[in-house]
Formats: structure tokens, sequence, C-alpha cells
């Protein structure tokens, strides 16, 4: 949460007095939570919010963790919280939030007990990380006396656990995707048979009381339960992945076209998940071959989802659940609140705009926004958008029905997400998570809640903050009367701002060097690094050290509806101003996607799949941009005009004025075509503007109005205080300037905004109510401020070249995907298009990116690649560990390992850094330049050939005149 701006200060959206101790009602008073004493054990912009909340209600006594991990590894990554909290006492260090493994994580949970002991803290939040659903934490908290801040350690384990959480949802008639929760039961039932379960108990010395279990399952569960206690294996990765093998070539042949999911019971935000594809995927003579060579790679692909999550240690739960996976599904949450007795929901989010299983773009879900789309829909006579709203409608008031149910069945007493995969008609319920979600201000913009006391329905107070929800109920609990939810705003939309390039990978060690304030109707969420030094007021640097996460900060608008939501959002990444040192962000990507929204439909319903082929769109603009020579067209463009003009005069007075415009028409294009995603954004904003027939490129609108509002949309806007290199240089504001005047007065003197009509009318004889001599200098401004703008026909060339506009919105606002953006070696080819390699030695394999160094799977296991080593292209090398996930690195070319550069596994590394020594197979030939240069000409060549004709010589005879 920003500090600086004084706007953001008195946004009544964020701050306000939430002590309840200063009401006039008793009622109200006896809700006071000044009590209590929370030692925050989270991180990032969670933790700053809950220092403001605990600020906000008078709870002035609590103090932070701090992991090495944020202040000592990197250097200018301490903490920005602590350009707040300024006393000592208050923070308190620990080498790491979590542990590495079991033994460690049980160390943590007593240093944090002793911690808050020793200090006076009677309560923990843990927000929306490390250990805020490790039910064994909870557990720890609540027997050490301490007032956990969420959900008991009771709902953890029921609803916490994705296993247990299916057997508790089809229990109460919750509809869930289809799969195998049960994997570490079948995994004893192979090894030990269900009738040797009573002997595996006590060869094992475990105590297990047999006669109470109803069935096998139930044995199987007690007796794993006892070894977990125990921290004892009874069962190990290997027998789970090969249970979970069966299972898989079962499902994998009953639906050969599906591709489904494994998920470590204990995952989160995509953490602990991988995909198993489908059978279909893979050659083979019969389906029987084919189910074998895809369920091939279920054990390691467990293995892997264990280890990424750290449970893969003697006595860790490893259940790890197969389901189908729903390609093109939706993926929905709701906001569920309870105190253990009631319980509630607020509406919904829709987080379809994902990838990696990490949430980009999330927006609200709400009655009231659906309700007036749909009005409006049908006022437009869009049937089919008015009906998939209504479907839309049904399925959130089941889902909040569904949701309300799952929390009071396991006894929900904070906050929790009921999330969900709509597909189609039909929802199943996903998981529960038992915590504050990373969106949850997408909730609580639209939401709030307002308790009353029973016996006096004029006495009320309420709470529009959930992190004050949830100190209210853990200070509480069940004296909180159910409340009722009043609406705040009709939509919402937040974008996770994270630390990844343009393809959105992980990408760690930039520096924020300088970070514009907030504007007016932006929330921003950026645990302080946002903040200016208190003394001086400069830009205090932060370096992004990606130890734990991506996520930067988190940017938030609301609106009367979601287009009004989305152009507030618009304009917020717009005028975001975010540079530094080896930086890399998704601002770029987040400014083009909202953009493409607002210029395609902004009620569309995007799948899980979008992202993927709509940065392979992307790409394949920035690689038709690549291939473009824009100073030759330009060049071009002029002297076509000029050769198409008359006399020497002429065609001196047409060069003189082109090259004038030059840096005006084409400084605004560089940028746009060395900005893919910028680039997406303006097609889709602009595709009404024009239009291509015939290869050739119409203008639909002014191009002087649409080159002003280019400016405009790249921020370069005319300003004294601006840089010159960040704005129009002044002489062509100038131009510019006069420019838009002039049409602004044809138009008033015509009585037209239509440019179809003004370029008729100039082509004609002078208009009644106007002079000959004023006409004709009308004509002859008109066509000096024409000049060259066909060069602006570039950037829908590009589209129409790489079918850009083949991405669309249909009317039922499903989303049409071209097949060739699915491709999967098209989209790696994008992906290195949008983000070129480290340039290497043909002898090098280079580091894509900074993060922790690891040469093997896991502890124990063997390198993937040793001295010597012959590796095949696409083969794994290392692994990488960026921003919390594990990415395996696969080899981008076939060779032989010469030599190991990183000595340790754990070690830090940056990007481009030199890993290995290699010889390849094949030596790369490099293009030379002048083959470049050729090649983009000719492309470039294909570009002119689609302007019309006629343009030159239109402009030439304007000139003249």
């Amino acid at each position: 949460m920003n500090t600086h701006n004084d706007n953001y200060l008195n946004n009544p959206l964020i701050h306000k007095d939430r002590r309840l101790g200063n009401a006039v009602s008793n009622w109200v008073k006896s809700f006071d939570c000044t009590h209590m004493r929370p030692l925050i054990i989270c991180r990032g912009p969670i933790r700053k919010e809950a220092m403001d909340v605990f600020d906000e209600m008078g709870i002035n006594n609590y103090g932070i963790l701090l992991s090495e991990k944020d202040s000592i590894t990197y250097q200018n990554a301490l903490s920005p919280e602590l350009r707040k909290l300024t006393d000592p006492s208050r923070v308190h260090r620990v080498p790491d939030y979590t542990g590495a493994d079991k033994e460690e994580r049980a160390q943590r949970i007593q240093q944090i007990v002793n911690i808050a002991k020793s200090n006076g803290y009677n309560s923990i939040y843990a927000g929306y990380g490390f250990m805020s659903e490790d039910a064994e934490m909870v557990e720890g908290m609540e027997k050490a006396g301490l007032n956990f801040i969420g959900p008991c350690s009771f709902t953890q384990k029921a609803a916490g656990m994705k296993d247990q959480a299916k057997r508790t949802a089809l229990e109460t008639g919750v509809s869930v995707t289809p799969g195998v929760n049960n994997a570490t039961s079948l995994a004893l039932f192979a090894k030990y048979g269900k009738d040797g379960l009573e002997k595996c108990a006590s060869d094992n010395n475990l105590s297990v009381d047999f006669a109470a279990c109803k069935d096998d399952e139930e044995k199987a569960l007690a007796v794993l339960a006892a070894s977990y206690a125990a921290g004892i294996d009874i069962i190990d990765a290997a027998d789970i992945g090969a249970a979970l093998q069966v299972e898989a070539k079962r499902m994998l042949a009953e639906k050969p076209n599906n591709r489904f999911r494994l998920k470590a019971i204990a995952g989160g935000g995509g953490k602990g998940q991988r995909i198993l594809q489908s059978a279909n995927s893979y050659e083979g003579a019969t389906l029987e071959d084919k189910v074998e060579k895809a369920a091939e790679c279920v054990p390691s692909l467990v293995l892997e989802c264990l280890i990424e999550l750290k449970t893969n240690g003697v006595g860790d739960n490893k259940n790890v659940l197969i389901e189908m996976n729903i390609d093109t599904t939706r993926h929905q949450e709701i906001q569920v609140v309870g105190n253990g007795e009631w319980c509630m929901t607020m509406g919904g989010r829709d987080c379809s705009l994902q990838m990696h299983e990490q949430k980009l773009l999330e927006v609200s879900v709400t009655e009231e926004e659906l309700k007036e789309a749909i009005d409006v829909a049908e006022a437009a006579g869009k049937t089919s958008e008015a009906e998939q709203l209504k479907k839309d409608l049904v399925i959130l008031e089941k889902m909040e029905h569904e949701g309300a149910v799952f929390g009071e069945a396991v006894k929900l007493d904070s906050l929790g997400t009921f999330e969900c995969i709509v597909d189609g008609e039909s929802h199943y319920f996903m998981e529960m998570n038992t915590r504050i979600q990373v969106e949850h201000r997408v909730t609580e913009l639209c939401y709030g809640l307002t308790f009353t006391n029973p016996d006096n329905a004029n006495d009320t107070f309420s709470v529009e903050s959930l992190v004050e929800v949830m100190v209210l109920i853990a200070a509480h609990g069940k004296r909180l009367p159910k409340p009722t939810r009043f609406l705040r705003s009709n939509a919402s939309v937040e974008a996770r701002m994270n630390a990844t390039n343009q393809a959105l990978q992980p990408h760690a060690g930039g520096v924020i060097e300088n970070w514009s304030d907030p504007i007016e109707g932006e929330i921003r969420d950026d645990q302080g690094i946002s903040m200016h030094n208190p003394d001086t007021d400069v830009f205090m640097k932060y370096h992004l050290a990606g130890a734990y996460d991506s996520n930067i900060a988190l940017l938030l608008t609301i609106g009367a509806d979601r287009t009004k939501t989305y152009e507030q959002m618009a304009e917020v990444l717009r005028v975001t101003e975010l540079r530094g040192k080896d930086l890399a962000t998704n601002l770029e990507f987040h400014y083009g996607l909202v953009n493409w929204f607002l210029g395609n439909n902004i009620n569309a319903r995007p799948t899980t799949r979008f992202i993927v082929p709509y940065l392979t769109a992307v790409g394949l603009l920035k690689q038709e941009a690549n291939s473009m020579d824009l100073a030759y067209a330009y060049k071009q463009v002029c002297q076509n005009a000029i050769n198409a003009a008359g006399d020497k005069e002429a065609k001196t007075a047409l060069k003189n004025v082109l090259e004038r415009k030059q840096i005006l028409l084409t400084r605004p294009l560089e940028m746009l075509l060395a900005e893919p995603h910028m680039l997406a954004g303006w097609l889709s904003i602009n595709q009404n503007n024009f239009a291509i027939k015939g290869g050739k490129v119409t203008w639909n609108a002014n191009p002087v109005r649409i080159l002003a509002d280019t400016y405009h949309f790249l921020n370069m806007d005319y300003c004294d205080s601006k840089p010159a290199a960040s704005m129009i240089w002044d002489h062509d504001n100038e131009i510019l300037s006069q420019a838009v005047a002039f049409y602004d007065a044809l138009s008033a003197k015509l009585g037209t905004e239509d440019y179809a009509a003004i370029e008729a009318a100039l082509a004609g004889s002078a208009p009644a109510g106007i002079d000959a001599e004023q006409w004709a200098a009308a004509q002859a401004a008109h066509a000096g401020y024409q000049a060259g703008s066909e060069i602006l026909s570039i950037l829908p060339f590009i589209a129409e070249a790489t079918n850009f506009f083949d991405l669309k919105v249909n009317d039922d606002l499903s989303i049409h995907i071209p097949d060739n953006l699915t491709e999967d070696e098209l989209q790696k080819a994008m992906a290195k298009v949008l983000v070129p390699p480290p340039v290497a030695k043909s002898d090098e394999i280079l580091a894509p990116t900074g993060g922790m160094f690891y040469s093997c799977e896991a502890p124990g296991m063997p390198p993937f690649v040793e001295v010597g080593t012959h590796f095949d292209a696409g083969q794994p090398l290392y692994i990488i560990e960026v921003m919390k996930m594990f990415n395996k690195v696969n080899a981008p070319f076939s060779g032989t390992i010469d030599e190991i550069l990183i000595e340790n596994d754990g070690t830090i590394i940056k990007k481009g850094q030199p890993l290995f020594k290699i010889t390849p197979d094949e030596k790369i030939v490099e293009e030379s330049a002048e083959e470049i240069a050729a090649r983009r000409q000719a492309s470039t060549d294909k570009f002119l050939s689609a302007l019309p004709a006629a343009a030159a010589t239109k402009t030439a005879e304007l000139a003249e005149a």
C-alpha cells in the first residue's frame, strides 16, 4: 500500500478509522480489537496491508518476521515495510519463513512460537503466504495459546488438504472434478494388501484404533495418519507414483483426448502441480501403446510435485491427486466468510487469465454487474451475449450457495475461498483455500459487511476490509452475528504486476530505481516499495530478489461496470512509469491485454488456456515487426509522393514537409514496433479505424487524429515537466496541435466528424459558405498535414500479415483461438521471439534468468548431466528455482558437456551467466548484416505494395494546389 501520494492517503476506499473502541454504542465498543498483539509472519503486499489495517484498528503492538533472504542475500532488498516500522524490537529475524523440509518446518514453528511468547504477542497473522494453510503450524500455535488470525486447525485439515476437501465436498453434495484423491491409500493397499494393514501398523509400532474405522479406506487413512505423527514412511514417493500410474492408465484409456492434472495436496498458487498430457498426444499403433507412453512419466511428475512443495521428506504426507483437466475451463472463485457457526459468501472473482497456474488479471463477478450487463446486451440486440450472461448469473448463484454449504461443513471460522472451474453450463469444486487470497481486494472493493445488534436493528457497524474481518472473527468469534453484505461498487479488477519478461517468464534480480506515484482512482498494494524517503522525498531503490515470489504489486481499479473498470485500469497502466537496472515486469503485457479486451468485448469469457495463444499472437506481431525497416519504408513513402508531384518547386516543397514530419510520424511507430504488447493493445482499440481490402490498407478515421491518439496511448503527451525522451518533441507537438486544431475547425465548418465525408468534400469544389481561396488553402493544409501519413499503415499491415484479428470474441462471449496459436512448437518459438535467449558463444550455455541453480531433481538423486555427458535437444540440463517455482531447463540443441561452471546446488545465478561449457553437435551459422538488411527490405517492400496506389498521387496533387 503506497503511503506517499496524498490522493491515495485520502482515498476512502482504502483508509478509514477502524477503531471500534471509539464508537458511541456499547455493543459496537465490545468488538474492539486493541487487545490483539499480532506477530505477522508473511511478506509482500499483504504484510504491508496488514500493518496499515492494524494501525487503523488501533492495534499498535504488532511485530513482523523478517527472513534473511529478504535482507542479506540480496543487496538493497531490505523489507520496504521497515520504512514504516522503525522500532527494531518489533522486527524478528529468521533464516527463512518456512524451512526446507519437515524437520526444519517444525523448528521454524517452534521458533515462531518462542518469538511470540518472549515478545508479548498473543496472536499470529499469516496472510496468504508460506504457512497460512499449514494445519500443523496452526495446531502448534493453538497449543501454545496463541490466537491464529485465520481458519482454525480443524478447518485447515478438513478443507485445506485437497484430498480431505474433496471427500467433504462429496459428502455435502458439492459438485467436484472427476478424479482420484486417495493415492496414498491405494499405494498402501498395493504394498500391504487390505488385509495387511493391521500387520503394517504392528510392524511399525503404530497405534491405530481399527475398531473405530467403518471401512478399509478409513483404516488406511488411520494408519497413514499414525505414520505421519511418528515421522516414518510406510510408503514413499515411488509407491505413490506407481499407484497413480495404474489410475492414470485407466483414466487415459477412458478419456484419451483429455489431459489430467496431478496436484500435491498441500499445494497452492500453482505450486506442486503438473499436467499429464493426453494419450492421443502420443504416437502409437494402438490406444494401449499411447496410454503406456503417456503414463510413463507419472512417477516423475509425482516426484516433481512433492519436491516443489518440499514435502518429500520422511514422515511427510505425500498424497497427490489426479483429476481431469478441463482445458476449456474458466477459473472462478467465491469469497466465503464464517465464524464457525454461520457462513456466507461475498460474490465471485474470475481468475481465468493466468499462466503457469499463476493468476495475472482478476475481475469481480457480482450479481449487480451481471444484471446490468444483461440489460445492456438485450437493449443492444446482442441475444447470444445476453444468454451467456444469464447463464453466468445462474452459475454464480449456484457456486455461492455451495460455497456457503461447504464452508459451514468445515466449520470455517475466518476467510476462505471456494475455488471452482466452470465448463459451459457446469461447474466443479476444485479446492478451498483456507486463507485470504492475493486478489481479496477485488471482493472488498465490491462488497462490505454490516453487523447488526440482534437486540437492536439500529445498532450496527460496517467493515470494508477483509483483513479487519479476519481480526474481528479471531478476537470475538461466535459473538459476531451473521452480517449482511452491502454494495460498494459494481465491478473491480486487479492486475498483478510481476517480475517477468515479455514472455511472462520469471525474471529475478532487477532493481527498481524509480516508480511514478499512483494517480487518482488507482489502488496500489506494493508492500511499500513506492514509499519515498520521508526526509528527502527521494525514491528508494529496491532489489527484486526473487527468493520467494514474482509479485511486485497489485494494481486495482473500480467502476460502475466492467468497461469503466477496465478503462480506468488502462489509464493507470498508461501513465505508470517503472524504471530500473536489469528490470523486467509485465506492465506492458497488462496494458496490451486490458486494451485487447476493451477493443474486442469487455464481457468476453476467456478460459485458462487463453494467455499462451495470446502471447503467441503477440510474438507473431513482434516477429513481423522485426522484419520491417521503418527508415527505409518512410524514405520510399516520401520518394513515391515526391515522384508524383508536379514541377520542381512542388517537389521541393513536399520534400521539406516530409522531412519536417519524419520524426513526428516515425517515433511512435518505432516504439510500437519495438514493444509488441503495446502494439497488440493499439491494434485492438484501433481495429475499427482502418480496413484492409484486397491487401490494401484504408483509413476509416483521420490519420492525424489517430497519430495524436497514439502519442497519448504511449504516454507521450507534451508536458513541460517531462524529459524530452518521454514525450513528443516540442516542434512536433506544434505541428500536430495545429493539425488537430485545423480538423476541429474544418469539422465545425462542414458539420460532420466523419472522415470519409470530410475527404470527399476536400476532393471537390468549395462548399456553400466558404470562398474558393479559403477552400484552396484548406485543401493545401490538408495535403500538408496528411503528407507521409501512409507510413501509419505499417501497423495494420503487420496485423493483417500475422492474422492477429483472427483471435477474437464470438457473439456468445467465447473466444475463437486459431489452431496455429495452440501449436506447441510455434508457442515456444514465439516465446523466444518475445525474449531472445542471451547471446552465447557457440561453446556455452547461459542462464535465461536469475535464480537458484540445482543440478538434479532432488537431494541425493543423480545430476541431469555430468562432464562428458552427451545431451539431446529437449533433454533436462538443470533446475532453476525462481520466484518460488522450480523450472526444469531443457537443452536448446544437442551437444556434449565439457565443463560445469557452477560448483554447488543452491548457488544463486544471474541472467546471462555461463553455466556449461559445451561442444555442440552442429555449428550455428549466423546471418550476416547484409543478409539481414536484404531480408528486412524485402519484407518492407511487401508493405509498400499494400499502400493504395492513389495515395502518393493524391498527396502530390493537393500539395500543388
